[in-house]
């Protein structure tokens, strides 16, 4: 088992080893990462069209300890979180995307039906972080943290357009090109009927 372990900590390691979505297994994971005097670190989110500015969010909170294991949502609790039109990348690309991140030790899934705070309670984290940008988070959430470990930490955004920012543009573009298409359409419609 220790060899496993080892081998998830080594920057060679490949997808398979890196995302651990058994929750158990994610457990014995985090239990030999202190029991070798690491610090672990937990985010979650939902991480969808990565961007800089999440690898710089995950660059810092990698930063506070050794373990940085991060907690992705899943499509249907993104859905639940976000609104019927999210995600954009399905759930197997995002957290391929964030396992080939550096600073990424670990990727786990968070669902629908899991506890608010199940990751947190299970894996106890030395620091548990948090984005300003996520505005979902109950206030008591963020302090009851300090339950299960031992520093709750709360970054500032690290990019100047949010990934819902980036997605309102994309479609406000696109709603724009289609009206003008739309008018277009419609006046050579009106044309035709005028010339008869």
């Amino acid at each position: 088992m220790d060899s496993k372990y080892e081998k998830i900590l080594e920057n060679t390691v490949n997808f398979s080893d890196r995302f651990i979505p058994n929750h158990d297994e994610l457990l014995e994971f985090t239990k030999y990462c202190k029991s070798k005097g690491k610090k672990v670190v937990l985010t979650q989110g939902v991480y969808d069209l990565v961007h800089h500015g999440h690898a710089l969010y995950l660059q810092k909170a990698k930063a506070l300890g050794d373990i940085l294991i991060v907690g992705v949502d899943t499509d249907a609790l993104t859905k639940k979180r976000k609104g019927p039109n999210r995600p954009i990348v399905p759930e197997d690309e995002r957290i391929t995307m964030l396992t080939h991140l550096r600073h990424v030790d670990v990727v786990t899934l968070r669902d629908v039906d899991d506890k608010r705070t199940k990751l947190e309670e299970m894996i106890r984290p030395d620091f548990l972080v948090f984005s300003q940008t996520t505005g979902d988070i109950p206030d008591e959430i963020k302090k009851s943290a300090s339950e299960w470990c031992d520093e709750v930490v709360v970054f500032p955004p690290q990019a100047t357009t949010s990934t819902t920012a980036r997605i309102r543009q994309l479609t406000m573009e696109g709603v724009e090109k289609l009206a003008v298409e739309v008018n277009n359409l419609t006046q050579d419609f009106l044309e035709k009927i005028r010339r008869g």
